[in-house]
């Protein structure tokens, strides 16, 4: 799986997570940039990508990230 391939099932997952079918990712997107992106939200949705992508990642993985893009190269780096 590609950069692009996984930034498109990402979106997906992020649009089911926040109910918006028309969120658009960019590697630069962070929790800045939606304003329903809050803590709670982000166990949720770290959840949801796991459960899309079969992975699992530690704690300190999850807090280290910063960008949609920090995300794609977890996913990338486990899948």
């Amino acid at each position: 799986m590609n950069r692009t391939s996984t930034l498109s099932r990402l979106q997906d997952v992020f649009r089911e997570v926040f109910e918006d079918d028309d969120l658009t990712l960019t590697p630069s997107t962070s929790a800045a940039d939606l304003e329903e992106w809050d803590s709670l939200m982000h166990v949720t949705l770290i959840l949801a990508v796991e459960g899309a992508f079969g992975v699992r990642f530690t704690s300190a993985q999850v807090s280290s990230l910063e960008t949609v893009g920090d995300l794609v190269s977890l996913i990338e780096a486990r899948g």
